[in-house]
């Protein structure tokens, strides 16, 4: 299971986690808007015919305007309505972020993309076929470090883990503990970037949820988005519910309580569809990183399997999307055990994300998902 951030979004589609069936729920759309806006078409499919309980977007035109969306429910149990740019666990999205303060740590001249994770985390990294004293902070953030994914380890009955909290350097042992690392090449891991979080800390002697607040989230005004305290299982403000069901058939739990100190610097965040527009507009124009860093970021390598179209590529904390419309954006995605994103911004400033309130188990469900991303840009 790709949790809690996602593992490669091409795996969310074979998810142990079922969508089971719903009926009878109401759609809407904010604002309204005729029967042939795609993008509420594509939402509305994916409740209709997914059987997702609820769908989410903010799509930013060329114009700089945005136009937000709903469709199904917020809750199954009392049907209350889709909050309008509601917060959601945006899980892998949350690397893009640590990346982030990572790469303007190596602009202030405090890291080194190619100096040896040994470098500020001695003897931390010691595992079958992997060393830190071999692995660079550069193959953190891209995926090619040979680290096997933690997730692989802890996650076998996620409501039996639901509200464990789990410290960093216990999910990077149990990275370590896997027989799966990868021998060579692109692989996604949620490990790189607990590592990735950790050398943070230690260059700048604090959390890295505070660094992420204090470079990011503040100097851009994302006022929904935040980092949640030690021991916050909750969502702040107006939000969904999330959804879990173990397989195909089972009802659904409600999974919006839960501990995310397993995702941590890996995905860790809660934040909105408008929000994480506005930050990946502010990260791709330059606001946010230097011209050098923002290069080496935006610097891709083939990742394989990223998404279910194929041709992904990518950099550090940052992906390709292929456009059915051409060319590609700059993209991520994220998924934990009740909801999941789609997001990306092209070069000419489009930027959309589309969040569900279910992982889907069916490969055509998450094709929909995508194609409703690709939609919001391309019509």
């Amino acid at each position: 299971m790709s949790y809690p951030s996602t593992k490669r979004r091409s795996r969310l589609a074979l998810a142990a986690v079922a969508v089971a069936a719903l009926s009878g729920l109401g759609l809407s759309a904010t604002p309204a808007s005729a029967d042939t806006d795609a993008v509420r078409k594509s939402l509305d499919a994916l409740v209709k015919v997914d059987k997702y309980p609820a769908a989410l977007a903010a799509v930013r035109g060329r114009d700089g305007r945005t136009r937000n969306y709903t469709a199904g429910v917020g809750d199954l149990e009392t049907k209350a309505k889709v909050p309008v740019d509601g917060q959601v666990r945006i899980a892998s999205n949350t690397k893009m972020f640590t990346a982030t303060v990572v790469l303007q740590l190596v602009g202030e001249g405090k890291i080194d993309l190619d100096s040896k994770v040994e470098k500020y985390l001695p003897k931390v990294v010691r595992g079958k076929g992997v060393d830190g004293r071999e692995i660079t902070v550069r193959q953190l953030l891209q995926h090619t470090s040979g680290l096997a994914d933690y997730d692989d380890v802890l996650i076998k009955d996620y409501l039996a883990i639901q509200h464990t909290h789990y410290e960093p350097r216990e999910l990077v042992d149990a990275g370590l503990t896997s027989k799966n690392s990868p021998s060579h090449g692109w692989s996604y891991s949620n490990t790189n970037y607990i590592l990735a979080g950790l050398i943070a800390q230690k260059v700048t002697g604090r959390p890295i949820g505070e660094q992420i607040t204090q470079r990011i989230i503040e100097p851009l005004g994302l006022r929904k988005t935040y980092w949640p305290a030690l021991g916050d299982q909750s969502i702040r403000g107006p939000h969904p519910k999330g959804y879990y069901a173990a397989k195909s058939g089972d009802p659904y739990t409600d999974v919006t309580t839960m501990d995310p100190s397993m995702a941590w610097a890996a995905g860790q965040l809660i934040s909105t569809p408008t929000d994480l527009n506005r930050f990946m507009g502010a990260l791709l124009g330059g606001k946010l990183l230097e011209p050098e860093q923002l290069k080496q970021m935006k610097t891709t390598v083939d990742a394989p399997g990223f998404d279910s179209v194929g041709g992904s590529r990518y950099g550090l904390g940052l992906a390709t999307f292929k456009l059915s419309c051409g060319g590609f954006a700059w993209s991520h995605g994220g998924s934990a055990p009740g909801y999941a994103t789609a997001n990306a911004i092209t070069d000419d400033g489009r930027a959309a994300t589309i969040a569900v309130t279910a992982l889907p188990t069916e490969l055509s469900a998450f094709k929909h998902f995508e194609a409703a991303l690709d939609t919001a840009l391309c019509e």
